[in-house]
């Protein structure tokens, strides 16, 4: 990842690029002692920039939460690490990092890919390539869940908008409420793109919304008349003037937290045993779309993939719909 901008430039060895390019490691100060990479480059002013770079690149706020947790632990894996004076005792080092997170911290394949990817690109974006040798480890490709049918509809029904005792403001929470999970699904949008909704990017007489989705691309989603009917009673009963579509009491935008946990309770209400998340609402939207015969290729086009081996991955078919498909055909 290539600098956006110049920003900070020092002359100062720790701090300027061409002088990271060219240093001689390992250091020594004036009195012969020498010295630490972690005394030579400043990680927490590296950790700064870089978390300012994928903001400007409109990182999502998660994806920049999740990269910052993950160059922050290694940095303070760091600070208990002896003898770490140059580039080959900085990859030993980083390996041994890796090794501890699988040993001792259990974590998943996955997780270690992250890490890799994310505190290369980390060092890259500051001009320090001692990893250079370090290739990416592969991720298991684990089928993502899918609710049924029966089951979307349960969870969107588990929203009690009908309950007469109810004041104004509980009517216009369950509103949104019932109408987030109906979007979700309907839509299959990405979390991060629910919460960042514009009204005015909402064509009713259409049925379509334009998404502001990963890496600046806008796309083109649709929705269904009954979630269309669920905008209009929501919108009068939402009465603030905001841009944003779904706010909370305090007419701030939701955050994808709290849908998270909101959507735990109603698939608790609704009797779900499986997991039930955003994400898993966007691969059912996508799923049922190949189950009804849309090609794969407007599916790509709905959920804003690049590369149709993403879309191909997120909409498996479950094993009862290849079993039935199967027995028909040997019928």
């Amino acid at each position: 990842m290539g600098e956006y901008s110049k920003i900070n430039e020092v002359n100062s060895f720790d701090k300027s690029e061409i002088s990271r390019n060219h240093l001689k490691l390992p250091v020594y100060d004036d009195s012969g002692e020498i010295k630490s990479i972690l005394e030579i480059f400043d990680f927490k002013d590296m950790i700064e920039e870089y978390l300012i770079e994928l903001e400007i690149r409109n990182y999502s706020q998660n994806t920049i939460k999740t990269y910052k947790s993950i160059v922050n632990n290694f940095y303070n894996y760091l600070l208990n690490e002896k003898d770490l004076y140059d580039d080959r005792r900085f990859l030993r080092s980083f390996k041994r990092y890796i090794q501890y997170l699988k040993r001792d911290r259990l974590v998943s394949q996955n997780y270690i890919y992250l890490v890799t990817v994310v505190v290369k690109k980390f060092l890259e974006f500051n001009k320090v390539h001692f990893l250079n040798e370090i290739k990416t480890p592969k991720r298991t490709k684990s089928l993502p869940k899918s609710l049924n049918e029966i089951e979307v509809e349960n969870l969107i029904n588990a929203v009690d908008c009908n309950a007469t005792e109810d004041t104004l403001a509980k009517k216009t929470m369950k509103l949104r409420n019932k109408l987030i999970l109906a979007l979700l699904y309907s839509s299959g949008l990405r979390i991060s793109e629910l919460v960042t909704l514009i009204t005015k990017d909402i064509d009713l007489d259409e049925r379509t919304m334009r998404i502001r989705g990963k890496g600046e691309k806008d796309r083109i989603v649709l929705f269904d008349n009954e979630v269309k009917k669920l905008i209009i009673l929501y919108l009068e009963f939402k009465k603030t003037d905001t841009d944003y579509l779904f706010l909370n009491r305090f007419n701030k935008p939701l955050t994808p937290r709290y849908i998270q946990i909101m959507i735990k309770k109603y698939a608790k209400t609704a009797g779900i045993k499986k997991k039930v998340t955003p994400h898993i609402l966007r691969h059912s939207f996508a799923t049922h779309l190949l189950k009804n015969g849309v090609d794969i290729r407007v599916i790509q086009q709905l959920l804003g993939h690049s590369n149709l081996s993403t879309t191909q991955i997120y909409t498996s078919v479950d094993m009862e719909t290849l079993k039935t498909v199967y027995d028909k055909a040997r019928m």
